[in-house]
């Protein structure tokens, strides 16, 4: 008989369009039916409508350093076997790092951000504070185990702190997929809300962090394959006014359309023909996930562990960077072809199965056991 775990889930704050927070709200079911006990431990941000599973302690601490420090103290007084964070905490019996490494992150920033910028963000106490609690996990060895999304991640891990690599488990993002399906009739009358006509091809970004996922460069890749039939749907929170495209005179219409937060993401992925994120650095895509499941080709860049479950030109497209507007221009191009997206259409819904979230749950509480005993 398998032993009944009782688990405290650890994450700080809550956005509605979180990756962290859409994984947690699908693995809690998934551990709930497999007969264990769990719990969160989150500040005030957390709604309360957001985790029916079970009990919620909330820490009043706001920064991140604050939190960390509280959840020591009170770590001893908590009924749990074991303690799980998707933070960066001082210590944990399992660090799962979905938001990726911080100092790996920090490099890739400088690639691309002015000096000025650089220094503005040296004096940032909140990325010290992460980078120092991101030490605590990984080089000082007080996560007593990792989970990550991608191999990007884990070499990262051993690379940048010496983490052990036989103490990391690689478990993939999983998705309901019997939710995330094809739907012709939710794709027509989506459309015609969105005033697409029927020979228009949309692209879809979704996300938040508009700067990282690299929003400006799926705007300038699409202005350069100069085809009037394209529109670009952008889904997510950001600063809409340094991204709008009055410039690019080719369109007779506004090319891009600006939706912002989207609860129904289902209609989205139904109306949309291609979904591209050429991020700067993502450990695993959420939403490229979603949509690969509901068919569509994913352009994307080698910074996202995403692309490491995708063969290139069968499932979508992958270029070396995000920056690289020639090879996003190329991709766009490729996929513009409907017979060509017919064929991946149901490829990659029969290889997003694979990656069903039952999967995930399977994995994590193997790996949850293994710690509790």
């Amino acid at each position: 008989m398998t032993k009944r775990l009782s688990i405290a889930f650890v994450r700080r704050g809550y956005s509605p369009t979180g990756g962290a927070e859409t994984y947690l709200k699908r693995l809690a079911p998934g551990v709930i039916e497999a007969g264990h006990n769990v719990q969160l431990i989150a500040t005030n941000e957390w709604p309360e409508d957001q985790w029916p599973f079970g009990s919620v302690t909330r820490l009043r601490a706001e920064s991140v350093i604050g939190f960390a420090d509280e959840l020591e103290q009170i770590r001893p007084r908590l009924d749990c076997g074991v303690l799980v964070s998707l933070e960066r905490i001082w210590s944990c019996d399992v660090y799962r790092a979905g938001d990726g490494v911080h100092r790996a992150w920090l490099a890739r920033r400088r690639n691309f951000e002015l000096p000025l910028k650089q220094f503005v963000r040296a004096l940032n106490r909140k990325h010290r504070d992460l980078l120092q609690l991101e030490e605590s996990l990984l080089a000082d060895r007080k996560a007593a185990r990792v989970i990550v999304a991608s191999r990007m991640v884990k070499n990262e891990i051993i690379d940048l702190y010496g983490y052990p690599a036989d103490r990391i488990e690689l478990i993939r993002n999983g998705v309901p997929v019997d939710k995330f399906r094809f739907d012709p009739g939710l794709r027509e009358k989506g459309r015609e809300d969105l005033k697409l006509k029927p020979d228009q091809i949309a692209l879809l970004f979704a996300g938040s962090g508009w700067e990282r996922k690299g929003l400006l460069f799926a705007i300038q890749a699409m202005a350069l394959c100069k085809n009037r039939k394209l529109r670009l749907l952008v889904a997510g929170r950001g600063n809409e006014r340094r991204y709008r495209t009055t410039r690019l005179r080719f369109w007779r219409e506004e090319p891009v359309q600006f939706l912002g937060e989207v609860s129904d993401v289902m209609r989205l992925y139904a109306v949309a023909d291609i979904f591209i994120l050429p991020t700067f650095y993502d450990p695993f895509s959420n939403a490229c996930l979603e949509a690969f499941a509901c068919g569509l080709p994913v352009i994307t860049t080698r910074s996202n562990g995403f692309s490491e479950i995708i063969e290139d030109s069968v499932h979508g497209s992958i270029v070396d960077h995000a920056g690289n507007l020639v090879g996003l221009r190329d991709a766009i191009r490729f996929w513009s072809d409907p017979p060509r997206r017919e064929v991946a259409r149901w490829t990659n819904i029969e290889r997003a199965s694979q990656f069903d979230i039952s999967k995930n749950v399977e994995q994590t509480l193997e790996i949850l056991t293994r710690v509790a005993l």
